[in-house]
């Protein structure tokens, strides 16, 4: 018996194993509730409608076959897995294009602590609130055309802290090119998935080619789940922020104008929330041009990010850190063209229990790790500094290392960063450092951004620490491609100090 095209498409999607099989008992083509999948209709309606449906008959899978699905914005509902097949693709509508408008952003959000972006969620391409048992599958592609990378800044009075140092030179022009008036952002997307709250996520298999201010903004999120996914986008790719008990694994994400995956604890939810039990592992980041990760070029013509800092990319514990972070692995990843490990906490929160090992980093654009306690405060009346203690950073082998940047552990005088370990670690540096860089004195810059160019090219080229209470060295290798004026290691204000198995200390 000969299958028809639809019967063959609806097969191959039936053959993707769900990821919870109680949905696989009930499947709902989006085809049968009206989508064409022409690229030319808009098809939200249809996949909604399907959604809505699933949900009603106590969930099921919604199956998106081979096409081109022109939508604005999908609402995820609880018991529903998004099954996206083998050439099916969800396009992002544009307003100004299509005729239409995503869901509007929440009212009433107080947004003085953290930006636009992260405290809505309803003006996304595919959003959830609030929902359980849900997943987003399989090999099809998100592709984001119609969303827009940029959204207000946070309505915060102290404003310093706000932007890095390197935007200082920006016209007031330059600033609101990048941060729009929360009016125009009306009918407008701007993430490419936004979740919530809810638990039990899954999000599998699928690629997101520029996903707007966000790829996957999860906030609040608990037992979620994001495996294998390709993400090629113009900002940041994975954000985690106030979340419990999540695995990232086997992704591949391309972010050279922001963070690649990043752990945040705002403000957004309307108080403190630890970001806790977090693992990061198997995982690539990178800064290549956009686009040319999911083509396979990896182009490398993009020199500078909107920041006017060398390409993003990397793995970012910060900047929003009200809540802090506990209980963080980041293992077995990669690193390549784009900003090393960064741990930050500015806003009040602790930072405890963060391991970091097995990380390669190659063609390095600042510094290869940098911890930073700050004291920016965002947040409200009463918040205090927070606090970094117990990191161990093990087994990483970074080359290729802008020689401006040495590996950086910067605490604030009265509140030092306790107890680190860098154990295992190799750092090959550019060199070129000169003898009037050596006998720079970097200010302290308590309330600014935290970046590692914010202290300037630093007087040492492999380790600079200052402010730290319990720092252990054992078998740190260094070393520089072309002669550097500096010496490799600077040390103030550091206590309880041991160095083990390091050859170029002296």
């Amino acid at each position: 018996m000969r299958m028809s095209r639809r019967e063959l498409a609806l097969g191959a999607a039936a053959l993707i194993v769900p990821i919870f099989p109680a949905h696989a008992a009930r499947r709902f083509d989006v085809r049968d509730h009206g989508a064409k999948g022409d690229g030319i209709a808009i098809d939200s309606g249809a996949i909604n409608a399907a959604i809505e449906a699933a949900s009603r008959a106590g969930g099921g899978t919604v199956i998106l076959p081979r096409g081109r699905y022109l939508c604005f914005s999908i609402r995820l509902k609880s018991r529903v897995t998004l099954l996206l097949g083998e050439g099916a693709v969800i396009e992002a509508a544009d307003p100004a294009r299509h005729g239409g408008r995503y869901d509007l952003p929440e009212a009433g959000i107080e947004q003085l602590y953290q930006d636009f972006g992260h405290s809505h969620w309803r003006n996304s391409l595919i959003w959830g609130d609030d929902v359980e048992q849900v997943a987003i599958i399989g090999p099809g592609l998100i592709h984001g055309l119609g969303l827009t990378r940029d959204g207000p800044g946070a309505r915060w009075k102290k404003q310093a802290g706000e932007r890095p140092l390197s935007m200082q030179g920006m016209t007031a022009a330059e600033i609101g090119h990048l941060e729009p008036d929360a009016a125009m952002m009306q009918g407008l997307g701007n993430k490419a998935i936004a979740l919530k709250n809810g638990r039990d996520i899954h999000l599998s298999g699928f690629t997101i080619l520029k996903g707007g201010h966000f790829a996957i903004l999860a906030t609040g999120t608990r037992d979620l789940r994001i495996e294998g996914l390709t993400i090629d986008t113009e900002r940041d790719g994975i954000d985690l922020d106030c979340v419990r008990n999540v695995v990232v694994e086997r992704c591949r994400v391309n972010s050279p104008n922001d963070d690649g995956i990043v752990v945040k604890s705002s403000y957004a939810l309307g108080r403190a929330i630890a970001a806790e039990n977090i693992l990061i592992r198997d995982c690539d980041v990178s800064g290549y041009d956009m686009g040319s990760l999911v083509d396979g070029t990896k182009r490398t013509t993009q020199e500078i990010a909107p920041d006017r800092d060398r390409v993003t990319g990397r793995i970012k514990l910060g900047t929003e850190s009200n809540g802090g972070y506990r209980n963080v692995r980041i293992e077995d990843c990669r690193f390549t063209r784009c900003r090393g490990l960064a741990l930050e906490t500015v806003d009040g929160g602790v930072m405890e229990q963060i391991v970091a090992q097995r990380l390669t980093m190659r063609d390095v654009t600042t510094a290869p790790l940098f911890l930073r306690l700050g004291d920016r405060r965002r947040g409200p009346e009463g918040t205090g500094v927070g606090a970094i203690e117990g990191v161990t950073i093990r087994d990483v082998d970074a080359r290729g290392i802008d020689h401006r940047f040495p590996a950086a552990i910067a605490g604030l005088a009265g509140h030092p960063i306790r107890d680190v370990t860098l154990r295992d670690v190799h750092l090959s540096y550019r060199g070129g450092g000169t003898v009037a860089d050596a006998a720079r004195r970097p200010q302290e810059l308590p309330d600014v951004y935290p970046e590692p160019s914010m202290f300037g090219v630093l007087p040492s080229w492999a380790l600079w620490a200052r402010h730290v209470d319990g720092l252990a060295i054992d078998r740190l290798t260094v070393e520089t491609m072309a002669a550097d004026q500096r010496p490799p290691f600077a040390l103030e204000d550091v206590q309880r100090f041991s160095v083990r198995n390091t050859p170029l200390w002296r």
